[in-house]
């Protein structure tokens, strides 16, 4: 089994290969810090599993992952979170075939493995059930649920202190394009300013 691990930490991708390969008999590995240098490895050559983190330097993993797809429409792809949440309706929305929460157990973890390669889906038993109560009782979303993904990745953009212009120079966009989706983004949630943006960001742990 080929997996790729894409986290800007070091230790964590040694903790997760060390994890797997306790598991699993004939596993290789490859290991990048950025989402661009996982776009890389995966246009490059074929893996069995991706294992994505979503906050990165740059851009995160749920920002790569319809590019991802568009590459390789089959290749199951875990992402992982430091927060249950925020962005786990996205994400498999997006086509992530499973989500986890980085404080999982070694033990669900090699679970979530084993059901995405042989071709199945994960997510924590804990969030299925939030999803479906939510569905069940008609919960409203969260504000950042309004969001196309562009709008939802320009957000993030913002809330961790780039500039229009360093976020246009990021995402090879034009500085008005750009301001648009800001435009968008406060319309649709109703704020009016980026420090309403960054706080709410940050209340909903969508920035760390």
């Amino acid at each position: 089994m080929r997996v790729l691990i894409a986290d800007d930490q070091a230790l964590f991708r040694r903790g997760l290969r060390e994890t797997l390969a306790d598991t699993f008999s004939k596993v290789s590995f490859g290991e990048v810090r950025t989402a661009q240098d996982a776009l890389k490895h995966v246009r490059r050559q074929d893996w069995d599993v991706v294992i994505l983190d979503i906050s990165m330097p740059g851009e995160g993993g749920l920002d790569i992952l319809d590019d991802l797809k568009g590459l390789r429409p089959k290749l199951p792809i875990l992402l992982l979170s430091r927060h249950p949440e925020p962005f786990a309706r996205r994400a498999l929305k997006a086509g992530a075939a499973g989500y986890l929460n980085k404080d999982c157990l070694p033990e669900e973890l090699n679970e979530a493995i084993k059901r995405i390669v042989g071709g199945g889906r994960y997510e924590r038993p804990a969030l299925s059930e939030k999803l479906a109560e939510d569905l069940r009782t008609g919960a409203s979303l969260p504000l950042h649920e309004l969001l196309s993904d562009r709008e939802f990745q320009v957000l993030r953009m913002i809330a961790s202190g780039r500039t229009v212009k360093k976020i246009a120079e990021e995402l090879s966009l034009s500085v008005k394009t750009v301001s648009t989706y800001r435009a968008r983004i406060l319309e649709k949630t109703g704020m009016k300013t980026n420090a309403e943006l960054i706080r709410y960001a940050l209340q909903t742990h969508l920035v760390d």
